[in-house]
């Protein structure tokens, strides 16, 4: 299956490592797999948590904010794409 583009990655807090997302098309659910891709970024992540204006949130969908705390650094503008669950 392919990936497909669930958002654009909107800021990226270097001091706390997080992701502010913008999301853009489809839904994001709380352990789903995440590719974001950039010039300089090829990172996978599984959600373990997900956040609109500091509250846990379980789902977003389009037209949602979302920061996500995650590993290694992602600049404003990569592509966020969802893995498929099969291949996780």
């Amino acid at each position: 299956m392919v990936e497909e583009k669930i958002g654009t990655v909107a800021h990226f807090f270097t001091n706390i490592g997080v992701a502010a997302i913008k999301v853009t098309s489809g839904e994001l659910k709380v352990g789903d797999t995440i590719h974001i891709v950039g010039a300089n970024t090829d990172i996978t992540h599984t959600i373990d948590r997900m956040e609109i204006n500091r509250a846990p949130i379980t789902v977003a969908k389009a037209g949602d904010d979302i920061g996500i705390k995650i590993t290694g650094r992602v600049r404003e503008n990569d592509v966020v794409y969802k893995v498929p669950k099969g291949e996780q």
